[in-house]
């Protein structure tokens, strides 16, 4: 008896995809999510042995011989992290990918103001050295409270 083929790698990851998935949720993404049925990482996103372990939405991008620079992320439209089909991905820088998103990352950027409410514009906006807004009111409010603070002495709060 003849020894069995071996499975190539396209019937190996297309076995592990059930097409049966939710429909999306997000305006602009038609069809149901083709979910990944096989193993899947610590954040749910599916992996894939291919010589070493891929995440099976980049093989996916790549079966459906869509072309994906070294630099670019592939972006769930869906927002599904186990959802496999090629019409819900898209290639994107990973800034794009993470204002996408709805993490911390996403949501302080999407910010207009302070949290006491002045508004982020030119002239109240200052950039840290990490990158980060700050609002230049709330800092000057804070420096004159230390600054107060620290010239009141314990003599002249007792009179």
């Amino acid at each position: 008896m003849p020894p069995r083929p071996r499975p190539t790698a396209a019937w190996r990851y297309w076995s592990r995809v059930r097409f049966d998935g939710p429909l999306s949720l997000v305006r602009g993404v038609t069809g149901r999510c083709h979910e990944w049925d096989g193993s899947r990482n610590e954040k749910g996103y599916g992996t894939f042995w291919f010589g070493r372990t891929v995440k099976a939405h980049r093989y996916a991008y790549r079966l459906a011989g869509l072309p994906l620079p070294a630099h670019l992320d592939v972006d769930h439209r869906c927002r599904n992290r186990a959802c496999v089909r090629p019409s819900h991905l898209r290639a994107v820088t990973h800034r794009v990918n993470l204002l996408a998103s709805t993490n911390h990352v996403a949501l302080r950027a999407a910010q207009t103001a302070c949290h006491r409410g002045h508004e982020f514009d030119a002239e109240n906006t200052i950039r840290a050295r990490n990158g980060t807004r700050k609002c230049r009111r709330c800092k000057n409010s804070a420096a004159r409270a230390a600054r107060t603070a620290r010239t009141t002495t314990p003599e002249r709060q007792a009179a």
